[in-house]
């Protein structure tokens, strides 16, 4: 993965934490979360104040996520919300830290100049035991608080002001004049600077967890469903369950639910650069199969690979190349179903809320096509990665360090015409990249 990293295609734009105090407050708040602690001097954290650093030191990925449900986290700095979310679990976990981050600001900028701010995203589940469970898991609130306490003091000095503006001879309690003072001189004056977080309950309701295999849950939907990556579960509580294999069905759940539309037929996109560049990925997935070198392939390489090895390109390219015939040349119309292997290469979500989450899945049943993965189901690109040959590896790194970093908002619109939320992968310190090292436990490709 080194060679991601280095191309700031993996770990972007993590926070560096390199001070003493910093490092310090990160401690205090990870012994009152896990009862554990770093013995690092500086590493780096993610949007939840995760670090790959630490995990690796405490051989412990989850150490911030106990069974994968309710995610912790550890705020030293408000700027945590431009990261990503690493090691996700739920497509929605991220989404939920940073409007949390974002309708709290000036108080988390407060308390932040202090202290660290832990905190978890609580739901009713503990542990997953069966798929079931996901269904349990409807509304998500945020607990948290400072290291050192600061928002329960303050809960208490403002009931303990109330109680001296109310209650009669109060003015006569010494001991709760006392107790007033002692708090006041670790919140400040609560009257006059309210310390409270609001916005901490969050619906959970259209989502994507790793758990069980993979599964995409659509509850909330005129017509819902649920889609397993996995083993097809037996007892959810929703009336369709598909796997990878019924594309029919997938088909009219995502056709029914207005959550889709034909690339060649949308708004604001070139279709046929679209369409040419998914051809050119699957042109690189038989060139691959075959061991050829991919180094350097620019658009005539492609159409030569392409011919030279005409036997061994995926059907889907076929479709694919009908659809480009009918965008650029006006030919026959190509009947293209969903029995047929291009159909979910020819599609991108339709402008919904369900939008991220539908090409997340759309990225999952086009498994060719690794700018869409790469940049709609990161986790599933990574895992998918390690696996490739190394001239493939090396091709589609140098691409989209090539093609998409350096423009990031553009590629997104040039391909989905509608703009998504880009913050959060937008950069790669010089610091990282130097740190390789931490990533030792991966493996060096």
């Amino acid at each position: 993965m080194i060679r991601l990293i280095k191309k700031g295609l993996m770990f972007g734009n993590l926070v560096h934490i390199s001070s003493p105090a910093l490092v310090e407050r990160y401690n205090r708040a990870l012994q009152h979360l896990a009862g554990k602690t770093t013995a690092l001097t500086d590493f780096h954290v993610d949007i939840s104040g995760y670090s790959p650093e630490v995990g690796i030191e405490l051989e412990d990925e989850l150490y911030l996520n106990p069974n994968g449900v309710n995610r912790q986290f550890i705020l030293l700095t408000t700027e945590q919300k431009r990261a990503p979310l690493l090691n996700v679990k739920f497509s929605t976990s991220r989404d939920i830290l940073r409007e949390f981050i974002e309708m709290n600001e000036a108080q988390l900028f407060a308390l932040t100049a202090t202290d660290a701010v832990a905190g978890e995203l609580v739901n009713s589940v503990i542990k997953l035991t069966t798929p079931r469970d996901l269904f349990n898991i409807q509304k998500i609130e945020i607990e948290a608080d400072t290291a050192g306490g600061t928002l329960r003091k303050a809960e208490r000095l403002a009931d303990m002001v109330e109680q001296f503006k109310t209650q009669e001879d109060a003015w006569f309690d010494d001991i709760l004049i006392a107790k007033m003072i002692e708090t006041a001189k670790e919140t400040g004056d609560v009257t006059r600077n309210p310390v409270h977080l609001r916005h901490t309950a969050f619906e959970q309701r259209n989502f994507w967890t790793a758990h069980f295999g993979g599964l995409y849950l659509f509850p909330d939907m005129d017509h819902p469903a649920a889609i397993c990556m996995g083993d097809k579960p037996d007892n959810l509580p929703i009336k369709y369950i598909f796997g990878p294999s019924h594309r029919n069905q997938i088909a009219k759940f995502l056709e029914y639910n207005d959550l889709v539309e034909p690339i060649v037929k949308a708004r604001g996109v070139d279709a046929a650069a679209i369409l040419q560049q998914k051809m050119d990925f699957l042109t690189v997935a038989a060139a691959t199969d075959a061991d050829v070198d991919l180094t350097g392939l620019d658009r005539s390489d492609m159409r030569r690979l392409a011919r030279n090895h005409s036997d061994r390109l995926p059907e889907a390219y076929h479709g694919l190349a009908q659809l480009l015939r009918w965008a650029t040349d006006g030919g026959r119309w190509p009947r293209i179903t969903s029995d047929h292997a291009a159909y979910f290469y020819t599609l991108r979500a339709a402008d919904t809320p369900n939008r991220d989450l539908v090409n997340m899945l759309l990225a999952e049943l086009a498994p060719l096509d690794p700018r869409q993965m790469f940049i709609c189901h990161k986790e599933l690109f990574y895992s998918t990665y390690a696996n490739w040959p190394e001239s493939k590896k090396a091709y589609v790194a140098d691409f989209l360090a090539r093609e998409y970093q350096v423009d990031k908002a553009g590629a997104r619109a040039a391909l989905f015409g509608h703009e998504p939320d880009m913050s959060g992968e937008d950069h790669l310190s010089d610091d990282i990249i130097a740190r390789v090292g931490p990533w030792g436990a991966l493996r060096k490709d």
